[in-house]
């Protein structure tokens, strides 16, 4: 069975390259420009198997695993969308994927299909147990340099650790190169000490987008029907928005951060130039009890509210549409003792919103 090295790069088969990707001791294995992931869409589980195909499986699936702490569990829920339009969160990282037992049962398997990096798959038996069975270096491209990784003995049966391998949020990301290292050893109770290993805040930032916050659907009064040069006074009760808290963890790391998403202020936009909104920002400060201006009480309609809105000119048939936006505070908080904040994220609802006009006859 012939033994190939598949490479998502085509800057790899420039001239300099030529057709070799992986280069080796015993020979030269020949690399293909594979568009896409050629190894397979199994997501595998945080613990490993060699069964479940590993080193075979999507290399962006993180092992991170993400548990709610505190917040609302129940009815609509969304994820934020981060107010800073610069922020993005780490393109790649490194992960333990699998035991020295894991990773002999998978290489001496046959075919041997899998990735050993975000961007490069070995396809054949022989890539793998030369490299991680019998000792022969491997030449892998990282940052554009052909770079020689010397080779393992026995899989490392005696030693007890993980073989750890490139994570990539998006793989079309260039930046996503940046965690090219051809899977490589780290005993355990360690952090590898290589560029984009994972750290506490690295877990804060995955977390990010996995924080569920609820629907902001708020109380209306006139509900669903406002009159013009009315205002509609818009609250949320007590208790209706709480701290949401997320906790990520590492298996096989010991790392660890919990993210939390603590509501601030809720914005009002009417959904028409033809209105004004109170305060003339437009946004609501949300109290520590979680409440969201003032109830409506009888005999206060030709009030001016904290909260709310007057529309100016009537629907012709179409409602408004009302958006309703709350603004989240993130911070986190990680393992090792650091923490620090991360951008506001915001989650935005709307509502139809139809507005009457009432007509006086004089005589």
């Amino acid at each position: 069975m012939p033994v190939m090295a598949f490479s998502y790069r085509t800057s790899w088969l420039g001239a300099a390259a030529g057709a070799v990707a992986v280069l080796w001791t015993a020979g030269i294995a020949q690399a293909n420009d594979v568009p896409g992931n050629t190894t397979g869409p199994s997501t595998p589980p945080p613990s490993g198997d060699a069964q479940n195909q590993e080193v075979s499986a999507s290399v962006t699936a993180s092992r991170i695993k993400v548990t709610q702490v505190s917040g609302p569990t129940g009815g609509k829920q969304g994820t934020l969308s981060s107010t800073d339009v610069n922020w993005e969160p780490p393109p790649c990282w490194y992960e333990p994927v699998m035991t020295s037992e894991q990773l002999k049962k998978f290489s001496e398997s046959g075919l041997a299909l899998g990735q050993v990096s975000p961007h490069t798959s070995w396809g054949g038996q022989k890539l793998w147990t030369d490299h991680y069975r019998d000792g022969k270096d491997a030449y892998n491209y990282e940052d554009d340099s052909l770079i020689t990784r010397k080779g393992y003995e026995d899989y490392n049966l005696d030693k007890k650790g993980y073989f750890w391998r490139g994570v990539a949020r998006d793989l079309d990301d260039p930046d996503s190169y940046g965690c090219e290292r051809v899977m490589f050893w780290q005993d355990a109770g360690a952090i590898p000490e290589v560029p984009n290993a994972p750290t506490a805040e690295t877990l804060a930032n995955f977390a990010y987008d996995k924080v569920k916050v609820p629907d902001t659907e708020v109380e209306l009064k006139p509900r669903g029907r406002s009159t013009v040069n009315l205002p509609t006074w818009v609250w949320l009760d007590k208790g209706t928005f709480k701290d949401v808290k997320v906790r990520a963890e590492l298996p096989g790391t010991g790392l660890w951060a919990e993210t939390t998403a603590k509501p601030v202020a809720l914005h009002l936009d009417p959904g028409t130039e033809d209105a004004e909104v109170f305060p003339a920002s437009g946004d609501c400060e949300i109290d520590d009890d979680g409440s969201i201006g003032t109830p409506y009480t009888k005999g206060a309609a030709d009030k001016t509210p904290p909260c709310g809105i007057r529309y100016l000119r009537a629907t012709d048939g179409t409602p408004y549409q009302l958006s309703a936006s709350v603004t989240w505070q993130i911070t986190w908080e990680g393992s090792d003792g650091t923490g620090g904040k991360l951008p506001d994220g915001t989650f935005e609802t709307t509502q139809d919103m139809s507005v009457q006009e009432i007509q006086s006859i004089n005589r």
